[in-house]
């Protein structure tokens, strides 16, 4: 589920940006705030990331993301666009929606699994929709938390994944 690493205050609606560069500037601002990471080193990540390729994954969804090692834990904010944006996505269409996650870099090896299955959720036109009529960022929560059949792995600072959890069955113990 989306919802270990993702709460109402990390979900912004309508924000208004110039562009790529604006929106994730200011998202990195918003996430600093609320994690307590430096937003420089937060910007420069993402930035990172960005300048390998694009992280547009199409359908007006961009997903930028970035290892860090000053973190333990994922973090994760949803941001919907007051006005689409080119993100230089793969079919050109303008992004309104952004999922911006910062991995743990001493977890990597989850990280692309977990990607991967935010990819897919976001791939669905009934989630997308959904979120660009949500009316509120808890609206917009109740919708990723009904559509995301997987969990994250709990407590990613640690070694070990419980054993009880649907992530474990697809990693193992870390």
């Amino acid at each position: 589920m989306i919802s270990p690493i993702l709460s109402e205050e990390d979900i912004s609606l309508d924000l208004v940006t110039k562009g790529k560069q604006s929106a994730l500037s200011k998202i990195a601002i918003r996430i600093a705030r609320r994690t307590g990471v430096d937003q420089h080193v937060v910007l420069r990540g993402l930035f990172d990331r960005e300048r390998l390729g694009s992280t547009g994954i199409g359908r007006g969804v961009a997903i930028p993301h970035a290892l860090l090692s000053t973190i333990y834990s994922p973090v994760a904010s949803l941001t919907r666009l007051a006005q689409p944006i080119d993100f230089e996505g793969p079919d050109d269409d303008p992004v309104d929606l952004i999922y911006t996650v910062l991995w743990p870099r001493s977890a990597s090896s989850a990280f692309l699994p977990a990607l991967s299955q935010m990819c897919r959720l976001f791939r669905g036109s009934q989630v997308r929709e959904q979120l660009r009529q949500a009316r509120s960022s808890d609206e917009m929560l109740a919708i990723l938390e009904t559509e995301s059949h997987q969990e994250f792995p709990p407590n990613l600072h640690t070694s070990r994944v419980r054993p009880d959890t649907e992530m474990s069955r697809q990693f193992g113990n870390a």
